[in-house]
């Protein structure tokens, strides 16, 4: 990785940081000159608009959750336990404040907006349903789950149950929101065997 390169995805890190504390919307080329210390041309030469930056710290948050979330689990057994990774590695993520948090605070800001940004994030949220789906629909053909069973709805009710652990852990500081989330998992695995 070249040294120009090095420096942009270490300026989309604390771009992706300072998203999820202060919201997509709030990111500026100037607000993140101010954070890192470095110019605001120097910033612009990488990033040229708002609109640019805001989609490249999606685009980078989207690898980030990939990596820590989704990848770890595709290498986990097909089926249930496939299920399950994806579930502990979301969970771990939402307890860091890792870039789930940031989809779930830019899918607030940008639902009535329409525009490059929101269409990006219905793509991101549609692929990552279709590959819940997907995990689910394995586990159906490898007999660990009913075989009447709806792949579309439980990746439905995972990221409802991962929504309520988002509000509870993150706004709330509910201290039983990751033992309730644990349960409502098993809950919804346990309606689908």
């Amino acid at each position: 990785m070249s040294k120009g390169e090095a420096t942009r995805q270490a300026v989309l890190g604390r771009a992706a940081a300072t998203a999820s504390r202060i919201g997509l919307a709030g990111l500026t080329i100037g607000s993140l000159a101010a954070d890192t210390g470095l110019s605001k041309s120097g910033l612009f030469a990488h990033f040229q608009s708002k609109e640019s930056l805001q989609a490249q710290v999606l685009a980078y948050a989207r690898e980030l959750f990939t990596d820590q979330v989704v990848r770890p689990a595709l290498a986990a057994p097909r089926g249930e336990a496939r299920v399950r990774a994806l579930f502990e590695h979301w969970v771990a993520a939402g307890r860091e404040g890792g870039p789930s948090c940031l989809f779930v605070s830019a899918s607030a800001e940008y639902d009535d907006q329409p525009g490059p940004i929101r269409d990006q994030l219905v793509r991101d949220h549609l692929d990552f349903t279709d590959s819940v789906a997907q995990m689910f629909r394995t586990g159906i053909s490898e007999g660990r789950f009913r075989s009447d069973a709806d792949p579309d709805q439980f990746a439905h009710d995972l990221h409802g149950v991962m929504l309520g652990f988002f509000h509870a852990h993150r706004l709330l500081a509910e201290p039983a929101a990751e033992a309730r989330t644990r349960r409502a998992f098993e809950n919804l695995l346990a309606a689908a065997k």
